[in-house]
């Protein structure tokens, strides 16, 4: 995924669906026993707690205000406040694990299927809090909310983590400009040849199509994948880096696309887009994406998901007024849009939490209260936003310097308190609606990969990717195309890549064997 900071993020408000967060209008089952003990289902809550959330990101400006109103609204309820702790964007990949393999005390974090340390291997190591019997004592709103979710997230029938239950496709593709399209005389793109038609008149134009840094080679390698038969992503490696596939119509066998003829093809490809000047010389030492320079007019396209696309709406009309967009989705044409499902997004709570319970209280505001969903999700109401024509946005008043501020909490997302912002591209709504009519269901739903007995070799792979990876897809070998293909296999297979592919087929058999 591009990354997103959210300063603003989705909000919701569903009215008349549930109460606020006080402790005299709240519907979690919280009340006072007449004796000033503060009881949730019978949990006694006497004890006031502070629990500590990890959360990708950096802190912005007014978090802590944010903060300090949603820990009046959790104490008044749940006698519970939180602290929310931030790992970087850059340092997710060092940082995310050594976080789990410390022995760091914390309470709760994001986790998901394809995260730097995956779900299931959390599960495996025991790094993870067993919630299934304390659900229903804790979170029973939250239970029966999330009835169709939970599945994807059971482990050997127990549940480790809270999934969302936000309804997203996040399908790559290209995006485009409408103006550029109408001057070059290219009437749609909905193919490979339609894109380099537009990127070669671009090129002739004097732009750049794709401008970007390195990380453009990953979001090439997703329009491989997208724009290749009936491919779809496969757990065993992360999606951050050129991970593993299946095919729609066969999901009985994994695969590493390296090893296929359609790798080969498109690598040849890539290096001949590298030779028509599709992307700058200087690609690798880069510092700026290739979304970045497109709304800043130095680029003539970029690659990304819808969901990052249609949310960039505001964006676009700010740098680049009166300037249209088009959006080419990779697997639309192949019928292979697949549905988001709640483990790609969750929260766990630490096995070395001393407060599992209060921990699922706080998860259960956090996603079924309107109030505290409306603070966490985008802020203040007429500080960070404020509701028009029943869609966010910022108040007039609003200061970037001083009032930005917002939280990275896609985990903690609903359907039913979600609402549109001001700042989306309200083609979001359309293609969701279209698309859900067609859509497939995940395949992997419910088999959370455990990579515990490859992690040696996952790491191996992963440096071959950083570097002879990363230069195919940019055409930047120094060899033939070709010949650096085969040189890229040999160090996957001395880095033990069958080892990764027989380890997620054997874990997927005997999860299929087993329903």
């Amino acid at each position: 995924m591009k990354r997103v900071i959210a300063l603003l993020l989705v909000v919701i408000l569903s009215v008349g669906m549930l109460a606020g967060c006080s402790k005299n209008s709240n519907n979690s089952g919280t009340k006072d026993d007449g004796a000033g003990t503060a009881t949730n289902g019978g949990t006694d809550n006497s004890k006031e707690v502070n629990l500590v959330l990890y959360l990708y990101g950096s802190e912005g400006v007014a978090n802590k205000d944010i903060l300090a109103k949603l820990n009046e609204k959790l104490k008044a309820s749940i006698n519970t406040t939180i602290e929310v702790k931030y790992i970087d964007w850059g340092d997710i990949a060092t940082k995310y694990p050594l976080m789990w393999s410390s022995g760091e005390k914390f309470d709760m974090a994001y986790i998901a299927a394809t995260a730097n340390v995956p779900y299931a291997t959390l599960v495996k190591q025991g790094a993870l809090a067993d919630i299934t019997d304390l659900l229903d004592k804790n979170a029973p709103t939250l239970k029966t909310a999330l009835a169709n979710q939970w599945d994807s997230v059971k482990v050997d029938g127990k549940i480790y983590g809270v999934p969302t239950d936000y309804s997203e496709y996040t399908s790559y593709g290209f995006v485009s400009r409408k103006d550029l399209m109408d001057k070059y005389g290219v009437s749609s793109i909905s193919s490979i040849a339609d894109m380099e038609k537009y990127m070669d008149a671009a090129v002739a134009d004097g732009q750049v199509p794709l401008n970007g840094k390195s990380n453009l080679s990953n979001d090439l390698y997703r329009t491989f994948i997208g724009t290749t038969g009936g491919w779809i992503n496969a757990p065993g490696i992360s999606e951050s880096e050129l991970y593993l596939a299946a095919d729609k119509d066969d999901i009985s066998k994994i695969f590493a696309p390296a090893f296929t003829d359609e790798f080969e093809a498109f690598a040849v490809k890539m290096h001949e887009w590298e030779e028509k000047g599709y992307w700058s010389t200087d690609i690798l030492s880069s510092s700026q994406d290739d979304k970045d320079n497109f709304y800043n007019g130095l680029s003539a396209g970029y690659i990304s998901h819808q969901p990052d696309w249609t949310g960039s709406f505001g964006t676009q009309e700010q740098k680049l007024p009166g300037v249209e967009s088009e959006f080419y989705c990779f697997p639309e044409a192949n019928g292979k849009i697949v549905r988001a499902s709640g483990v790609n997004n969750a929260t766990g709570i630490s096995a070395n939490s001393k407060y599992p319970d209060r921990c699922l209280q706080v998860i259960e505001k956090l996603m079924t209260d309107k109030e505290c969903y409306d603070l966490f999700q985008y802020g203040i109401e007429g500080r960070q936003y404020e509701l028009k024509d029943g869609k966010v946005t910022r108040p007039a008043t609003y200061d970037e310097k001083k009032d930005a501020g917002g939280f990275a909490s896609w985990a903690f997302r609903t359907d039913a308190l979600n609402i549109p912002q001001l700042t989306e591209d309200p083609r979001r709504y359309t293609l969701n609606d279209a698309w859900s009519k067609v859509a497939i269901d995940n395949p992997f739903v419910g088999f959370s990969f455990d990579s515990s007995k490859v992690n040696t070799e996952l790491s191996a792979i992963s440096n071959v990717n950083s570097q002879l990876g990363i230069q195919i897809l940019l055409g930047k070998t120094t060899q033939d195309p070709k010949a650096a293909v085969a040189e890229y296999r040999k160090q996957l297979k001395t880095a033990g890549i069958d080892n990764v592919v027989k380890e997620v087929n054997d874990q997927w058999t005997a999860f299929n064997a087993s329903k």
